[in-house]
């Protein structure tokens, strides 16, 4: 290739045939998007291949599931989930540049796929949770509380300004629509946004429904984790699926750190979506929706954190 960096983005599924995987990977779409929520795969050879061979198989797997969408202001349709040296505690910092733990939390698209390289020296481990078990069990216990998860709350962008100009977006934790119910969460930036100007304090009920849902979300019953394994990839819907990420200690060594390329990926096929998402999506249009909405910025897979 001669500029991988743009030719990958550039790759569509007629370019990566997959003969045998391919009709397997549809099948999985189906099951992430209306079965459990969410598959791993394992047993990619990682160890035999060249940063740019990792990045080509990995979008080209993307292209059979949906399109790839824009990760950043910079235009990142590959990300790279590594640290940077960043704090956990800094608001301006994304939690998954630092070692820290991320919390539960959505990502801004349909389907976000992870695909691991190299496992930390401990810690690290994948964690998933039911959003719609965890409201089944906000209905049973408060219901009054439930129902200020269907109000618009504010979650900062950490600096990638959105469609609407503003440093942060606004949707609800719970939406239902077309007989769908959908999640939208992620308390650490909801927490942070409220620095920002324009943004109201907590209502004593919302940060009770809220500490309510994370008290839920920290319980080891609706759980299930993860141990990545090099080669693994994990897909998840974002919209009844939440993941989180435990802290972890790395490698001193720069080529074992942990490393995990990371596609945002809108499915055709994916479930109708309400309009108050647009604040975020910038379209509803399934295929062509969600990421960070910039138009004139291309789009760039990096072969390396950037």
């Amino acid at each position: 290739m001669a500029d991988p960096r743009v030719e990958i983005p550039a790759m569509r599924r007629e370019d990566f045939p997959l003969p045998t995987l391919g009709p397997r990977l549809r099948k999985l779409l189906s099951e992430v998007l209306q079965g459990r929520g969410f598959v791993l795969l394992r047993g990619l050879p990682v160890e035999r291949w060249s940063a740019v061979e990792r990045a080509a198989a990995y979008f080209g797997i993307g292209t059979h599931l949906g399109n790839a969408v824009r990760q950043n202001a910079k235009g990142h349709v590959l990300g790279h989930v590594r640290d940077l040296g960043r704090s956990g505690d800094d608001p301006t910092a994304r939690i998954y540049q630092t070692t820290a733990r991320q919390g539960y939390h959505t990502d801004s698209c349909d389907v976000v796929g992870l695909f691991c390289l190299a496992r930390a020296r401990s810690g690290g481990e994948s964690s998933l949770i039911s959003s719609m078990a965890a409201f089944n069990e906000m209905r049973k216990r408060r219901p009054d509380l439930l129902a200020c998860l269907f109000d618009p709350v504010e979650t900062d962008l950490r600096g990638e300004i959105g469609p609407t100009g503003k440093p942060y977006f606004s949707l609800p934790v719970f939406s239902w629509h077309a007989g769908l119910l959908s999640s939208v969460y992620h308390r650490k930036y909801i927490d942070s946004a409220r620095r920002l100007p324009g943004v109201p304090a907590y209502t004593a009920a919302q940060e009770e429904a809220m500490d309510l849902l994370d008290s839920l979300l920290e319980g080891e019953r609706l759980r299930l984790r993860m141990d990545f394994q090099p080669g693994d990839i994990q897909l998840v819907h974002n919209h009844t699926v939440l993941h989180d990420r435990t802290a972890f200690t790395d490698w001193p060594e720069p080529e074992r750190k942990r490393h995990l390329l990371r596609l945002w990926l809108s499915p055709a096929e994916a479930r109708p979506l309400p309009p108050v998402f647009a604040d975020r999506y910038g379209s509803l249009t399934p295929g062509a929706r969600g990421g960070v909405v910039l138009p004139r910025v291309a789009h760039i897979a990096p072969l390396e954190p950037e």
